[in-house]
Order: C-alpha cells, then structure tokens, then sequence
C-alpha cells in the first residue's frame, strides 16, 4: 500500500490556501469543530491503490507518541468514496479489538454507539473524532455535532486505530506521530 507523505502545516499552508495550490497539498478551510486546534499531519489510507480517505490528526500541540491518548487532538477523515456507516463500524470494532480483548456485552454496545455515529459517507464527507482526554470522545460528521460517547477506554481504543502502537497501519501511524513531532 502507497501512502503520500505527511507535511508539516503552518505559515506556507496558509499562503497556500489563498494563492490556491493543486493537488493533496492544497490547505483546506478549517472545519469549524477543531477550530481551537491546528493540523499536525496529513496521510492517506489506501487499500489495494484505491484512496479510502485522507486522514489528519489536529492537536493544540506537538502530540506525544507514548501519551496521545492524554492530550486534546482530533482525528480528521475525509472519505473519498462511498461506504457503508455500519460496515465503519464493524471494521472500527475489529481495529479495537487489535489492541485488547473486549467482551461480548461491550462490543456489542460499543457497536451500536458507532452505528448511531457513523452515517453512510459518501467522497468528500468527513467524519471527525476529537478527543477529550478521560471523559469522551465527540464524533462530527460535516461539522455538524453527531454523538458524544462517554467512555475514556472506548476513546482511546478508537483513536488507538491509527494511533497505537497495535494499529494495523504502523506507516500511517509513523506518518501521523512523526509529523506531529511525537516520534515513535
């Protein structure tokens, strides 16, 4: 799997935003639900060649390898293609599931809170996870507020798909921590 690399965004992105430039590397508005955050890093997931979607991590600061899950950060995902809300969420549980044993009782309502988070998405949607560290996680679909889950270890093991060290994709892991000045 080809994946582009990340790019450190700041001053020059911003520059790019007004002057307008092609491709992947052109900065995008900033989706009203990370606004007190900026973007650290930008990957691509891609599955056999095809984009699945485009993945930015926001955070206030440099995101720590080690101890992401006890920052304030965002994981941003803009699709580029039409999938399932329930097949996300099934593959999501899975992905957790990379990083500890979950129950029976707890996947299955794990599940159905994702279900209720996770619309059908077509290219261009984005579904964006802000973490609040020890209390929730807030899920945004368009920008618009979609369900807040009140569960720190849901949280984390969510967020843990592409952040921990179990994730399934440790190049966009690397990607993501390395470009968020968090190392390995």
């Amino acid at each position: 799997m080809r994946r582009r690399s990340v790019c450190h965004l700041g001053a020059a992105t911003t520059l790019a935003a007004l002057v307008g430039t092609p491709g992947w590397a052109r900065a995008q508005t900033q989706p009203p639900e990370l606004l007190n955050l900026r973007q650290l890093a930008q990957a691509q997931m891609r599955f056999f060649g095809l984009l699945i979607y485009d993945i930015r991590l926001w955070a206030q600061s440099q995101v720590d390898a080690q101890n992401w899950h006890q920052q304030v950060l965002a994981l941003e995902l803009e699709y580029a293609r039409s999938l399932s809300g329930r097949e996300i969420a099934k593959r999501s549980l899975a992905e957790m599931r990379r990083q500890t044993d979950i129950g029976a009782e707890q996947a299955q309502r794990w599940l159905s809170e994702m279900e209720a988070a996770f619309p059908d998405v077509k290219a261009g949607d984005r579904i964006s996870g802000l973490n609040e560290p020890g209390e929730a996680i807030v899920f945004f679909v368009n920008g618009r507020l979609q369900k807040r889950i009140t569960d720190p270890l849901f949280g984390r093991l969510f967020l843990g798909i592409w952040l921990a060290p179990q994730s399934s994709e440790p190049g966009l892991r690397s990607q993501l921590l390395g470009g968020a000045g968090g190392g390995r």
